[in-house]
């Protein structure tokens, strides 16, 4: 009877490691086709009329922390036609706190205008940039951190250099496009932020990538939704 159950506990236990072996290869082919129909899916994203490329089960979770969080201040890096800092600071106006700042070497003309938006025309890597969005903090006043300029790892890891020392301990500094290089898509991408976050997770264990924001299966920021860990070494 115990060789019989045995047996029964391991044949369970591996049609479940097969199903989830074929539910992740499912996730994985539909993010490449829904990433190579851009045209037609994320780069044809709106909010209020304005463009916003990125995945929308991303912005959701990006609603869900921010009302978590309740920052004061969001940084952005990566304007582009400023849909994703118009849809923060609309859910800043829903929570009646917080204000954002995006900045773009290069951002579109006509940028959506917004009381609780500051958007900076510069190099998100220069320090001079990083330490003029410094002093916008307030005393006491949670920060998140949103990365999605240049995907370069280089760039990128001078971007957390600079600005994840701004994330206040609990929030969340969120890393855009680590699917990138064949994580599932773009594999002749070139190391990009995927690398640069393993670099960065190798010296700063205040920073934990929290796998429960990837609960919509689909996303673009795979171990990119960094929380910063109240009292780890760092803070």
């Amino acid at each position: 009877m115990r060789l019989a159950s045995s047996f029964r506990h391991r044949l369970d236990n591996f049609f479940g490691r097969l199903e989830r072996l074929r539910a992740r290869s499912t996730v994985r082919r539909f993010h490449r086709l829904y990433y190579s129909l851009r045209e037609t899916t994320w780069t044809n994203t709106r909010f209020l009329g304005v463009p916003v490329a990125k995945n929308p089960l991303d912005l959701w979770v990006y609603q869900e922390i921010i009302s978590e969080v309740r920052p004061g201040l969001i940084v952005e890096s990566g304007t582009a036609h400023g849909g994703s800092a118009l849809y923060m600071a609309s859910v800043c106006d829903l929570l009646g706190r917080g204000r954002v700042v995006s900045v773009d070497i290069a951002p579109v003309e006509d940028l959506p205008a917004h009381e609780r938006i500051t958007f900076i025309k510069a190099s998100s890597t220069d320090p001079a940039t990083a330490a003029s969005i410094e002093g916008m903090i307030k005393p006491g006043e949670a920060v998140m951190v949103v990365l999605d300029s240049s995907h370069q790892r280089d760039h990128v890891l001078e971007e957390l250099r600079l600005y994840a020392p701004l994330v206040t301990p609990g929030s969340y500094l969120i890393l855009e496009d680590t699917n990138l290089n064949g994580r599932p898509v773009m594999w002749r991408h070139g190391p990009g932020p995927a690398e640069a976050l393993e670099i960065f997770l190798r010296t700063h264990p205040e920073f934990e990538p929290d796998a429960s924001r990837e609960k919509f299966l689909l996303t673009f920021n795979p171990r990119g939704y960094l929380r910063r860990r109240p009292g780890a070494p760092g803070d």
